[in-house]
């Protein structure tokens, strides 16, 4: 890995649109854009300790999704793909750097990454895909979010979880869920502020949703570089639906897989990771 001299301290900035406030760090001020887009619960933070670390060719932009760290989104429980690159133009254009972005999405951010890399592959050069949700169908999450009744069902649980507790013990217990799903389901329905916060991120981001049948050929044509790096022991979303996409198109990616499970934004992985951001 090339020796980083220089530590960049993040600058913190919002920028408004229509009535809302979007907050977003940026680290360096290079003419090589790096958008990252964080996980779910998370914040633009989470990349702090890559903006510290990047060369001087490189910007690096990590923003706060609607209804996460210091964003306020006033806008209603709706934010599309076209108003999030409205947002990534503005901004390039405050910093006044030309050109094509490279995309970084960690989890939930990587279905963000593969929206945009669906609708805009012209204005993308790199994606750097880690443990990144949408490329499966969540069959819960289309009937959530997808569906009238799908999404009246998901409210009205949100109020009172106490059926979906009893299903989720029982499929614990008839190991028809893993004891991570399970672990991961409990945290976030256990609370009354972690289930609105559910219902209304979810909801919020509905209309990113990748096609994967048409996704691989469109990196395809583009001939965009794709990396993507998972925990091997991930249970949460697991490697070999990256490895499966992989097999589906042709051109430069490349698989990187840690020695951990999904937490894979840490410092201690700051030598795997970077290279892939900075190549």
């Amino acid at each position: 890995m090339r020796k980083i001299d220089v530590m960049f301290v993040p600058a913190e900035h919002f920028i408004a649109y229509q009535s809302s406030q979007l907050h977003y760090y940026t680290w360096g001020s290079g003419p090589r854009i790096l958008f990252a887009f964080h996980g779910y619960g998370e914040s633009a933070d989470s990349f702090s300790f890559v903006g510290e670390a990047l060369d001087p060719d490189h910007t690096l932009i990590a923003i706060d999704l609607p209804f996460h760290g210091r964003t306020e989104w006033r806008e209603g429980l709706l934010f599309t793909p076209r108003q999030l690159y409205e947002i990534m133009k503005d901004i390039v254009a405050r910093l006044n750097l030309p050109g094509t972005w490279g995309l970084i999405g960690y989890s939930m951010g990587g279905r963000i990454v593969l929206q945009l890399a669906e609708n805009h592959p012209g204005s993308i050069d790199k994606l750097v895909l880690l443990a990144p949700d949408g490329l499966k169908v969540n069959i819960w999450y289309w009937v959530a979010t997808r569906t009238v009744a799908g999404n009246l069902l998901f409210r009205w649980t949100m109020r009172w979880p106490g059926w979906l507790f009893l299903l989720l013990r029982i499929s614990h217990t008839l190991r028809l869920v893993n004891q991570s799903i399970y672990k991961f389901a409990v945290h976030y329905i256990d609370d009354r502020k972690a289930r609105h916060d559910l219902y209304t991120r979810w909801t919020t981001l509905r209309k990113f949703r990748p096609r994967l049948r048409r996704l691989p050929g469109i990196i395809r044509h583009y001939q965009i570089p794709v990396s993507f790096v998972y925990g091997k022991y991930d249970r949460i979303i697991r490697w070999k639906k990256g490895e499966e996409f992989r097999d589906r198109r042709s051109g430069r990616s490349r698989m990187v897989l840690l020695d951990t499970g999904h937490q894979l934004l840490r410092p201690q992985f700051l030598p795997d990771l970077l290279p892939l951001f900075i190549d």
